[in-house]
């Protein structure tokens, strides 16, 4: 049972969702309703999710000092795992209860305070990340705080294809923490690949 489950861990972290990925200030997210359906429809159709809930029967935390954290469980081939995620705005600025400003070179920001709109993106993004650990989606965080060894190795087509379209490498050297080119696996180079062709204006 355990072999099956690494299979499957192996099978949807192989899976290419970068037809699914959205980017919002540099950043990439997965729509949490083409991940769900990736996995109901064609893994497991007693996949399920839960919502932390606390005091009050609210979503989420609070603290004065940090913030909101949400909390989500996934329950997939018989396996629960937890996940949590704060709630920030565009600039991964924590939100508060109370909007505050921030210094920059560019001068002061400001956060505003966070919402129940902001609450509930972000628990929708937790679950998305919860599935990831899971396998789906996984290489979409390589770089940022999971492992960046699972699936196939890059081939020599894909780093052709990487350099025709003027893809820097020095930036996706230090995006997922390589040293080499050829350090990327399949999928990372997959999604450098659609990202790039998708700022080109190609197909």
């Amino acid at each position: 049972m355990e072999q099956n489950k690494s299979n499957l861990f192996k099978e949807l972290a192989s899976i290419n969702v970068n037809d699914y990925v959205e980017q919002k200030n540099g950043l990439n997210y997965l729509s949490w309703a083409n991940a769900i359906q990736e996995i109901c429809l064609k893994y497991d159709q007693e996949f399920d999710y839960e919502i932390e809930k606390f005091e009050n029967n609210l979503p989420y935390v609070y603290d004065e000092g940090v913030g909101f954290m949400v909390f989500t469980k996934v329950s997939l081939f018989g396996k629960t795992r937890e996940c949590w995620l704060p709630v920030m705005d565009n600039n991964n600025k924590a939100m508060l209860k109370e909007p505050y400003t921030f210094s920059t070179k560019y001068g002061d920001k400001q956060v505003e305070k966070a919402t129940m709109f902001d609450v509930n993106k972000t628990i929708m993004r937790c679950l998305v990340k919860n599935l990831a650990m899971f396998g789906l989606g996984l290489y979409i965080y390589a770089g940022e705080d999971l492992p960046v060894d699972i699936g196939e190795p890059i081939t020599e087509q894909q780093i052709a294809k990487m350099r025709e379209l003027g893809v820097i490498e020095a930036n996706v050297l230090k995006k997922y923490k390589v040293d080499n080119i050829k350090q990327l696996t399949y999928q990372q180079a997959e999604f450098v690949i659609s990202t790039k062709q998708r700022a080109l204006g190609e197909k």
